[in-house]
């Protein structure tokens, strides 16, 4: 089967030709029909090594967001049917810790506090199959096209894990604020409007055809990045600041624009990996505004993403790639031109 692998660090990925694996007792094998392309695929292959918590041996097949139909079963296997549409849980834990016995397996004990993640840790979807370990990994999708369904898996869960966690504080009259309104902040967007119909969504980014996007997916306001934006979200929150201020870039600008626009007694949540440093003193961030950085999600809230997709409350903006064209893909992600999620669709 054709492989999307990186084989070397810091040198573009290639199309390999790698044997079909086999299931064994316990695994599945599921025909891969989309792997969505993310922003932290690029660090991993811009990476001079394995990354901090990556412990992997090239050659590796990318892709930790994938969806499919089953292929084959196992020995032992049960629940699913050939040929039914899935979607693959990507943190893949010891499956016996506390965490992992939750459906927390993106916290994995046993792994340095997160589960490898598929597409570093394990061979990844951009590949027509993929072997899974086990079917707890594997969520029916039901009517959803696996095509477009792919990116819930990440995208989806990652910016729902990020949400959730601050519901408590998203009542009447609360703003959230997304700093960054690619794949990612789009996805957060939808999942706010779904969750907090009550909450003003402000999206901030630099680029206008993101922001439009943005306003279509359900935001109030869509600010350009910047002082006005700040001044514009004071002004929107009677000088307070939001209660909540997603950053999904995690860039030194987009992180002092944060702790500049979060109130007091708030959440500042640290989700996108840009590399950057928060600043922190005794008023900045405001006085016990809680800063997190969360990874991933959970086992039980991918199943209520894809709930939240089946009743037509989120969807994903997708833009299909065949395998051969995967570096071409990672290069648009690379320059900001895929407006919301590149897919590989390896049976395309």
């Amino acid at each position: 089967m054709r492989a999307f692998q990186l084989v070397e660090w810091k040198h573009p990925p290639e199309l390999r030709e790698v044997p079909v694996p086999e299931p064994a007792p316990g695994q599945i094998l599921v025909k891969v029909a989309g792997a969505g392309a993310c922003h932290s695929d690029l660090h991993i292959m811009e990476a001079p090594g394995p990354p901090p918590g990556l412990a992997t041996e090239l050659p590796f097949t990318l892709g930790h967001e994938n969806a499919g139909w089953v292929e084959s079963l196992g020995a032992g296997v049960t629940g699913f049917t050939l040929g039914e549409p899935v979607i693959v849980y990507g943190c893949w834990g010891c499956g016996i810790c506390a965490n992992c016995r939750q459906g927390r397996e993106n916290y994995c004990q046993n792994l340095g506090g997160q589960g490898p993640g598929l597409g570093g840790g394990h061979d990844g979807g951009m590949a027509e199959y993929l072997l899974v370990p086990a079917p707890r990994y594997l969520i029916a999708l039901g009517p959803l096209d696996p095509r477009q369904a792919a990116p819930l898996s990440d995208a989806g869960l990652t910016g729902y894990h990020a949400v959730k966690r601050s519901l408590h504080l998203l009542g009447p009259g609360a703003t959230a604020v997304v700093i960054g309104a690619g794949g990612l902040g789009q996805m957060t967007i939808q999942i706010l409007r779904a969750l907090t119909t009550a909450t003003t969504v402000v999206a901030v980014d630099t680029d206008t055809g993101k922001l439009n996007t943005a306003m279509h997916m359900g935001a109030d306001e869509a600010l350009p990045s910047g002082d006005e934006a700040i001044t514009r979200i004071k002004d929107l929150t009677g000088q307070q600041g939001a209660e909540l201020v997603l950053d999904m870039v995690g860039i030194e600008p987009t992180l002092r624009m944060a702790a500049q626009i979060a109130r007091t007694l708030g959440h500042l949540t640290i989700v996108g990996i840009g590399g950057g440093a928060l600043p922190v003193n005794f008023t900045s961030p405001p006085h016990e505004c809680s800063v997190a950085s969360p990874y991933w999600g959970t086992l039980p809230e991918l199943m209520e993403v894809i709930t939240l997709a089946q009743q037509k409350r989120i969807r994903m903006l997708v833009e299909h790639f065949p395998l051969e064209r995967a570096n071409e893909a990672y290069r648009l992600l690379h320059d900001g031109k895929i407006q919301g999620r590149a897919v590989i669709t390896p049976h395309a």
